[in-house]
């Protein structure tokens, strides 16, 4: 078992939030994603290319040109609703990525001390069914995986889903999906939704938008309240170092030729309207906004977020 603290110096805060609007967006940390995650994840993220942009150091990639990455949620109340979106990689799972086997994270303290006790989540959003977005989905008790948050209803895209029915896993997929998908619906608390391309409105100021192509059901989750925008990305957007390289796509996109034009069209349609952008994998600072133009990059122009001061 791997006993792993987040380091909340290395965030600056233990728990930060943003706001948008009267809304407040806790990032609760589960685990920073250790340094060859970045290698494996965005081949083409080079040394080379992260020196062609100076911003991203130090915040997004270390001296030497190594991305930071890290794994966390956001959760956040919007028209009566307490919600999470992804749940990170989970405790006590048996997983093929070393980084990610048998965690012990105090990823729940956390949640709980954002204001989120478990019991009281109403809504779990996933972007998609990939090993490090589902894996608090589920915790073991006597002996078997069981929903982790029994109040709340688990919603994802119905595409998402029936493409992984027909899929051919292999063993480590599969016991990800027993362990931490499976229960969930056997439980009956999975809901699958039809994403138009104009997306899904859950509640008002609450919206799914498509952002196919790292999975063919993938999707984004959009925030609006008082005139103010928020995005949360999950893995259309794996790392800052897009914004100005979109066609460095990850090695595990399903479709990268669609990952790569959802992820130009997705920053063309963000740069310079202020949406405050939250990166489901970007470390610290995690947010922020698009600057900048196709011609002449993209950037993020970090935000970071304030103190644990307001409980939802």
């Amino acid at each position: 078992m791997q006993t792993v603290s987040f380091n909340s110096e290395s965030t600056g805060l233990a728990a930060p939030s943003w706001t948008v609007g009267d809304l407040r967006i806790h990032r609760v940390d589960e685990v920073p994603l250790p340094p060859p995650t970045g290698r494996w994840l965005l081949p083409d993220a080079t040394a080379q290319v992260v020196a062609r942009h100076e911003w991203l150091r130090p915040d997004f990639a270390d001296p030497s040109g190594v991305l930071r990455l890290a794994s966390h949620s956001f959760a956040f109340s919007i028209d009566g609703l307490r919600v999470l979106v992804d749940t990170g990689i989970g405790n006590g799972k048996t997983r093929a990525n070393p980084a990610w086997h048998d965690l012990r994270t105090d990823y729940l303290q956390r949640l709980t001390d954002a204001g989120f006790p478990p019991d009281s989540i109403d809504l779990v959003i996933l972007t998609h069914l990939h090993t490090d977005h589902v894996g608090w989905n589920t915790r073991k008790a006597a002996g078997a995986w069981v929903p982790t948050f029994p109040n709340a209803r688990y919603l994802t895209s119905r595409t998402e889903r029936e493409f992984w029915a027909g899929y051919a896993m292999d063993e480590a997929r599969a016991q990800m999906f027993r362990d931490s998908v499976q229960p969930v619906e056997d439980a009956g608390l999975l809901d699958l939704v039809h994403l138009p391309d104009e997306g899904h409105e859950v509640v008002p100021g609450l919206r799914l938008l498509p952002t196919p192509g790292h999975t063919p059901g993938h999707l984004a989750v959009q925030l609006t309240d008082q005139g103010a925008t928020a995005l949360i990305t999950g893995d259309c957007i794996h790392h800052p170092v897009q914004f100005p390289e979109p066609g460095i796509g990850s090695c595990v996109d399903i479709d990268p030729a669609r990952s790569e034009a959802t992820r130009r069209s997705l920053l063309a349609s963000l740069a310079g309207t202020g949406t405050l952008v939250l990166g489901t994998h970007f470390p610290p600072p995690t947010a922020g906004h698009v600057a900048g133009t196709p011609a002449d990059g993209y950037r993020l122009t970090p935000i970071p977020g304030s103190g644990p001061t307001a409980r939802d």
